[in-house]
């Protein structure tokens, strides 16, 4: 029987990166996917994808950071499934700069998209989780989570956030038999590593990533941190980052 037969994921960012590749590889194992993304059409790509590979899915466009639009997206999934098992809140952006250089509106998206987001799919999934007895959270936090890293001011201040509020949920909800955890990859091959190259003047193509992980890579880990392999394992930062100068 495959991990995660009949169980529902609803993955954040699933229309692209690692979000796609986690939405593939929970779909193989037997999972109902939704898909949610700020951009429709790859969050409807993600599903068809699965769906012609004889899984369930469905898409739900979702800004992350507004609250109506979560409750919608969680109302849909409930509507469409009846339950959910996993969240995998995994939606993020990270635009470039130092506290000097960074504007308060870049400030104010990345903590709304990289850290509210979570917050508030985790405000109105949590409640059904503990009707249903349980459940399991994982976040997408970074290695930025654990260390600094030049030029990533918005975006490190989220992800050690976000690795905070990991560990705050994994107390405040052990009792519901909710565990939540938190992985932290280095530097994915991802669409949004390649913009950030592209921002920067740099050709995605002649980037060196030998010591970069690949989406299937993450998501390898994601499936471990859901997986009743891990049922001991609440509140923790899995860093997923290989052979990193970090």
């Amino acid at each position: 029987m495959a991990r995660f037969e009949n169980k529902v994921v609803i993955v954040t960012g699933g229309g692209s990166g690692v979000g796609r590749a986690a939405s593939f590889a929970f779909a193989r194992e037997g999972a109902k996917i939704v898909a949610a993304d700020l951009d429709e059409a790859g969050a409807e790509e993600t599903a068809a994808q699965i769906e012609l590979s004889g899984g369930d899915a469905m898409a739900a466009r979702t800004d992350v950071a507004v609250s109506s639009d979560v409750e919608r997206m969680v109302e849909r999934t409930m509507h469409r499934f009846g339950r959910v098992d996993i969240l995998f809140n995994n939606a993020g952006i990270a635009p470039r700069g130092t506290v000097v250089e960074t504007t308060e509106e870049d400030w104010d998206r990345v903590m709304a998209v990289d850290l509210k987001s979570a917050f508030l799919c985790s405000k109105f999934t949590i409640p059904i989780m503990q009707k249903q007895g349980g459940g399991v959270i994982v976040n997408t936090g970074s290695n930025c989570s654990l260390h600094g890293y030049p030029n990533l001011a918005a975006y490190t201040a989220a992800k050690g956030g976000l690795l905070m509020l990991t560990k705050q949920m994994a107390a405040d909800y052990k009792k519901d038999h909710i565990r939540v955890n938190c992985v932290c990859p280095g530097v994915i091959v991802s669409p949004m590593t390649e913009k950030v190259w592209r921002d920067e003047g740099k050709d995605p193509e002649k980037m060196d990533k030998s010591n970069m992980q690949t989406p299937e890579e993450i998501a390898d880990a994601v499936l471990f941190l859901a997986s009743d392999a891990a049922r001991q394992i609440s509140g923790v930062a899995l860093p997923v980052s290989g052979v990193h100068p970090w």
